[in-house]
């Protein structure tokens, strides 16, 4: 039995019960929508293909170049997204930010100590693998506890498979520590888009089915350059800032892998991470938080630049003193890491992927709190 909404009028007219200015109205958004995600479609291909082009082409130059321009700026627009996502009040999620900052301060220091326990002690390749075994344990516990947290708060969704997944991960990563953290640093870039998943089903619904259909041909586009760059003789690292590029997309590891291939798919792995959020999420907006409750509309005053646009800092009972601190201190830091890349590339390059796992770290609370 068909609502009376559903019947429409003999002539071709709007559903009975829905005034004509409206339906005519739902209709011209719905064309005005289409043009606009083929060109959020075209724009997603043409990056993808164009950054998996100059991956494959020049890996060690397209790396270094793609971090000096994008590695702070980046960075940036994820704390401030990120603070857009932060409640004012914490409310039934106090337990949950507290052991999401706790462990992000925590895994940060002694991840960033460890460069330092390295070079002034005389341990053996055994008790260093048993060293990162344990700091990949203590990020897996950490990570398992912020899945059950926020299963407590997804009444119908049983996320209690968080305690035995972690276990299986941790036995793996006993098993290979190094490659256990390899696969991190290959599986981070992808977190973003992740990101743009959950925040297109927020605010570009229309377009989510177009951009998974997109993600489809990612796995299509790693078979090409694998296809394409296995057999090709390993890149040339006879100067310290290659060396350290080759080793960080895992040459010393696979040693029987071309490191023409491990460069040039971590490569373009991280210029996903920064296209994401340096142009996908900036520019589909809305720039204003959208919540499960009000959809807040963005406005003429609603810049990117603008600390009043990030709704800790808008709300009565925000801080908006503290808010705008903070995005200005990471723009100084963002002028910092171009000023090191300048004067010693090579160094800055170390001493920024050191300190940025606590931005890899940061990413996993918000991403629960949108899933």
């Amino acid at each position: 039995m068909q609502s009376v909404i559903d019947f429409k009028h003999p002539s071709g007219a709007a559903p009975l019960g829905i005034p004509p200015k409206f339906a005519l109205w739902g209709e011209a958004t719905t064309r005005r929508a289409e043009p606009r995600t083929r060109v959020f479609v075209t724009l997603l291909l043409v990056c993808a293909l164009s950054s998996a082009v100059l991956a494959s082409s020049i890996p060690l130059q397209f790396s270094v170049i793609s971090v000096f321009v994008f590695a702070g700026p980046h960075n940036w627009f994820e704390l401030r997204y990120f603070l857009m996502r932060l409640p004012v009040r914490f409310g039934k999620s106090r337990n949950f930010f507290l052991t999401a900052f706790t462990g992000i301060a925590f895994l940060t220091v002694t991840y960033v100590s460890l460069p330092l326990l390295y070079r002034f002690s005389n341990w053996s390749n055994d008790a260093w693998l048993m060293v990162i075994a344990s700091w990949n344990t203590l990020l897996l516990v950490w990570l398992g506890l912020l899945v059950w947290l926020r299963g407590k708060q997804k009444l119908r969704r049983d996320w209690s498979w968080a305690l035995p997944g972690v276990l299986a991960l941790s036995s793996l990563n006993w098993m290979a520590p190094e490659f256990f953290s390899l696969t991190i640093v290959y599986l981070h870039p992808l977190v973003a888009l992740w990101f743009l998943d959950r925040h297109l089903g927020r605010t570009r619904p229309a377009w989510l089915r177009a951009y998974r259909r997109c993600l489809c041909l990612l796995p299509l586009l790693l078979a090409g350059m694998i296809w394409q760059l296995a057999r090709t003789p390993s890149l040339p690292d006879d100067n310290g800032l290659f060396w350290r590029i080759t080793q960080h997309a895992g040459a010393q590891l696979l040693p029987y892998v071309s490191s023409h291939l491990l460069v040039s798919v971590h490569v373009f792995l991280e210029m996903l991470h920064y296209g994401v959020w340096l142009l996908a999420l900036p520019l589909i907006g809305p720039i204003l938080f959208v919540s499960a409750k009000s959809r807040s509309v963005p406005d003429a005053k609603a810049r990117i630049w603008n600390p009043r646009a990030v709704p800790l800092a808008r709300h009565p009972r925000g801080f908006p003193r503290i808010v705008a601190v903070v995005l200005g201190f990471g723009l100084f830091v963002v002028a910092v890491l171009w000023i090191g890349f300048s004067v010693d590339y090579a160094t800055t390059r170390d001493i920024y992927f050191t300190v940025a796992i606590a931005h890899v770290l940061a990413e996993a609370p918000f991403l629960l709190r949108m899933t």
